[in-house]
């Protein structure tokens, strides 16, 4: 098997981990903070997910200078301090996995060379673009967990581990 078979079935299986707490989420939880101590907004459920899908977005881009997430979606993950507009619906985020998950397979499956020098941006220390996908996978598992483990503490049952991307 390839490095890149490999690595696309754990990434994919981190992104199948996050659609499926989406897909649980109750409507009562979207607008939920999962941290009560946070700024209320930044920790809201559907917030949460949305950071996950732009920064997945944004580290699959080739360059950080031609980025622009698809639309209804802003650069507002750029801006310290700034929310989106409006509060995304769940059918919306579920759509910019999608389209995060097809770009994400695409991306691993065409990489020839897991240690070509990769800069996202400027004086960033991740150095390889293997070592970039290695952290957007921890980046989207970890998001992955806090919303499973937000239902499962509040709704009595969270989404289960998914071992391996589905086709």
């Amino acid at each position: 098997m390839s490095w890149n078979k490999i690595i696309w079935q754990q990434f994919g299986a981190a992104i199948d981990m996050l659609d499926n707490a989406l897909e649980a989420c109750p409507d009562e939880l979207w607008q939920a903070r999962l941290f009560p101590d946070s700024i209320p907004e930044f920790a809201e459920f559907w917030c949460i997910a949305y950071h996950c899908l732009f920064w997945l977005d944004f580290y699959l881009s080739e360059t950080a200078e031609n980025f622009a997430p698809p639309a209804p979606f802003t650069l507002s993950e750029f801006e310290s301090g700034r929310l989106p507009e409006r509060v995304y619906t769940k059918e919306e985020l579920r759509e910019y996995l999608a389209y995060g998950r097809s770009k994400c397979r695409t991306t691993i499956e065409a990489m020839t060379d897991f240690m070509a020098p990769q800069q996202v941006r400027p004086n960033w220390r991740i150095e390889s673009v293997g070592e970039l996908h290695l952290y957007n996978l921890r980046h989207v598992q970890e998001h992955a967990a806090q919303l499973a483990l937000f239902l499962g503490q509040n709704v009595g049952t969270a989404p289960g581990w998914v071992g391996t991307a589905k086709e």
